[in-house]
């Protein structure tokens, strides 16, 4: 690198159901060098923080492996699951491969019936494989079963008043009545888990997994209060017999409340996902040389500052003064929260009045517009 030339890393974020952190970052990298082709090196690096994309994010910057396995998806229809192994003995799973939202058509989202089991059969799987660490993001979820289904799989049973076990969506759990967890895969004790994940609700109440995330899954306003009180009759039945109340711990309401089944049988840990992701792929490593730092994601606003990729990544620039710009889809009127944790500029990538479909299918062209846009606005100050 020449001394006058400029080093630019791109690490954006997915912009959710239109396109990935690898293509978005591709797209801006060509806006940049319709600028010039000469003068400015460019380092693309896939971000998530947590949610879709968090196991590309990580194998592809760890030089990692995937593994392609067969689990049940959200209605219990096998599929094949993207999961990745670090190192032969670290195993990332993304929620989304077996419970994801965007394994559903929109018509079909029930949350009545829609399970976590899928996401039981993944780790058992890598459990098999002799992995001894699991990171885990819990974004995108189309479920609200609590994490009874994962931990069905994972040999706990539930049984009605009448001593008939079932398998546990919520449309079933109205009728739960105990909850035996003696037969729970003990190999679960030996391992850890890191969950990655934004999310701090607890499981259950008006800052709960239904009332906060039930509507994205098909649950309407009545849904949200019966659902509600299912997860509240699941938890107070495991509580009890576990002494602890983890239905009120922080993140026990995330992925539909499978942060709560992690937090009380498998011991899993909660990790901030942007920033964990960030240290296992030595992100101020890349970026010690660099000059401007891109970021972004779907949208940005002052809730952003809760663990969001581009705050991360902002995070971490400026321990090195580094100068950085967030291109996004879309952001509101009031950023002074964002600004004052470490962007410089916040770039829309919508340049005219359209819609959200024309949005979408022109994603990429807007990303390489404003790509230009931001390295134009980065020479200033030259």
């Amino acid at each position: 690198m020449k001394k006058e030339d400029i080093k630019v890393v791109i690490a954006i974020d997915s912009f959710k159901g239109s396109i990935s952190s690898k293509d978005a970052a591709i797209a801006i990298e060509r806006g940049i060098l319709n600028y010039s082709k000469d003068k400015v090196l460019i380092e693309k690096v896939i971000v998530a923080d947590g949610g879709e994309g968090t196991v590309e994010a990580i194998v592809e910057n760890t030089k990692g492996k995937y593994e392609y396995v067969e689990v049940s998806n959200p209605f219990g229809k096998k599929r094949k699951a993207k999961i990745g192994i670090l190192k032969g003995e670290i195993a990332v799973l993304e929620m989304a491969e077996a419970a994801g939202i965007n394994l559903i058509k929109l018509d079909d989202l029930n949350p009545y019936k829609t399970t976590t089991y899928g996401v039981g059969e993944m780790i058992k799987i890598v459990l098999n494989m002799g992995i001894k660490k699991i990171y885990i993001g819990l974004g995108g979820s189309a479920t609200n079963d609590g994490g009874a289904g994962m931990l069905n799989a994972l040999g706990v049973k539930f049984y009605d008043k009448y001593k008939n076990e079932f398998i546990p969506t919520p449309e079933k759990l109205r009728n739960l009545e105990s909850i035996d967890y003696s037969e729970l895969d003990k190999r679960l004790k030996d391992i850890d888990i890191h969950i990655l994940s934004d999310v701090n609700n607890i499981l259950c109440g008006m800052n709960g997994a239904s009332y906060i995330y039930g509507p994205q899954k098909g649950a309407t306003k009545k849904d949200i209060v019966v659902l509600d009180e299912i997860l509240r009759k699941y938890s107070e039945i495991l509580d009890e017999k576990l002494g602890v109340k983890f239905a009120d711990k922080p993140g026990s309401g995330a992925g539909g409340g499978i942060g709560y089944a992690f937090l009380s049988l498998c011991n899993g840990k909660f990790n901030q996902g942007i920033d964990e992701i960030l240290k296992m792929i030595e992100f101020e490593k890349i970026i010690s040389d660099a000059d401007l730092i891109i970021t972004g994601e779907g949208r940005i606003d002052n809730q952003s500052i809760n663990g969001k990729t581009p705050i991360g990544i902002a995070k971490i620039s400026k321990k090195y003064e580094k100068s950085v710009i967030a291109i996004v889809g879309s952001s509101s009127k009031e950023l002074d929260l964002i600004y004052q944790n470490g962007i410089d500029l916040v770039l829309d990538i919508i340049n005219e009045p359209m819609n959200l479909d024309e949005a979408i299918n022109n994603v990429k062209q807007l990303l390489e517009f404003t790509g230009e846009k931001a390295i134009r606005a980065y020479m200033l100050r030259k």
